[in-house]
């Protein structure tokens, strides 16, 4: 399937990485990560700092899939307002689930520094807005639990908001503890990194096709029968993990995102912030280290590549038109555009990690609008249970 159309802004600013490999012969290797995007990406990072033997298969280029379409707005805020994922997963889940993803931006921080790589990581606040009275209701009674658990919260009233940021809406939520980053720039230099430091293979054109499973080891098959022998498989091709499921626990959405061409630093808003909203769905905007905007939502429950992309011209109107109602006086111009297709849950969680009928391998998908955050947490997760270590696995089981 095609997980996306369009002119993605990452991969014509970066281009095509320069490493390419194909598997052509049967192989031995601790990890098989399949799927060498933002989440193989990390899981790999944190086995080979632990000394893990890995090998990442891919049937693209590598980290050409939905990598490519992140808007990488990294927020410690999931989908599901924090008092509604309570109500679906208990309190001490959903509060743990939100620091996690709090936690897991100072994560992604510390890997930056920690591999001196320069990927516009960059923190910056986010604004959450209402989009109308209901939207306010709704953001008043998400503080009030929020600050109850010591999660990091603002609330901006119509007339701070005005006078701050210029923006007419009812009310917002303010936290600093937002960042943002160049994600496929990210994936390929976490992958260069470990190829000449760890000794990381990442095969490209690399179809698995089959899976086998005996007690103390795994093969995969791909289509030119080759074979790649493991103790352990990790699966994170984004939603397409599901295709080795049986049941479905997934809901595939399309978003849409164009980039303006680069601005004036005066046309562009205080402290050039991550913005949301509490429409659903919402519009998600953002600014680039060229001081381009970012804008995208309108997702759209998908159906196929052919009617996702027909769909383009119409929520390219759609959103400049909302972003309009946020910055009238904008002269925003597109100069990219494009629309990806992803994988969200029923409550806004992801799943990670074993699963019953499938031994020896650990899953890593349903990540919704936190793809990254939640991809931080996958990899910590699942490095740990291949130690043996204790993991917070219990909150995103597939039986929850």
């Amino acid at each position: 399937m095609d997980l996306k159309s369009g002119l993605p802004f990452w991969l014509i600013k970066n281009g095509l990485s320069e490493n390419y490999e194909r598997l052509e012969q049967d192989i031995e290797t601790e990890v098989l990560i399949i799927g060498s995007g933002i989440t193989g990406a990390l899981v790999a990072h944190f086995l080979c700092e632990n000394n893990v033997k890995c090998v990442i298969a891919d049937r693209r280029m590598e980290s050409t899939g939905s990598t490519t379409a992140s808007t990488a707005q990294l927020q410690y805020e999931i989908d599901e307002y924090l008092y509604d994922l309570i109500e679906k997963v208990g309190e001490e889940d959903a509060v743990k689930a939100y620091k996690m993803c709090l936690e897991s931006i100072t994560t992604l921080e510390k890997i930056v520094k920690q591999l001196k790589i320069d990927v516009d990581f960059k923190r910056v606040p986010s604004l959450y807005l209402a989009s109308d009275a209901k939207g306010k209701k709704q953001l008043e009674k998400e503080f009030e639990i929020r600050k109850k658990h010591g999660l990091p919260v603002q609330y901006l009233t119509e007339e701070m908001l005005l006078s701050e940021y210029n923006i007419k809406r009812k009310a917002a939520l303010y936290n600093n503890e937002s960042a943002q980053v160049d994600t496929y720039k990210f994936c390929q230099a976490i992958l260069d990194y470990h190829r000449k430091n760890s000794g990381l293979k990442v095969y490209s054109h690399t179809n698995i096709v089959e899976i086998k499973s005996k007690k103390d080891a795994i093969t995969a098959y791909t289509d030119k029968e080759i074979k790649i022998k493991a103790k352990k498989i990790v699966a994170a091709p984004g939603f397409e993990s599901e295709n080795l499921l049986d049941e479905k626990v997934m809901q595939l959405e399309s978003t849409y995102v164009l980039v303006s061409q680069p601005m004036h630093p005066d046309e562009l808003w205080k402290e050039k912030c991550l913005i949301w909203e509490t429409a659903r769905p919402y519009l998600y905007i953002r600014t680039t280290e060229d001081n381009r905007i970012m804008v995208g939502g309108f997702d759209e429950p998908f159906q196929d590549p052919k009617k996702r992309d027909a769909l383009m011209d119409k929520k390219n109107k759609d959103i400049l038109k909302r972003f309009k109602t946020f910055f009238p006086e904008s002269k925003i111009e597109i100069d990219f555009y494009w629309c990806g297709t992803f994988g969200g849950t029923k409550d806004g969680l992801p799943y990670i990690g074993e699963h019953k009928k499938h031994p020896n391998m650990y899953f890593a998908l349903g990540y919704g609008g936190n793809g990254i955050t939640f991809s931080v947490i996958a990899a910590e997760m699942i490095k740990d249970m291949y130690l043996g270590k204790q993991t917070e696995e219990n909150i995103f089981r597939f039986d929850r």
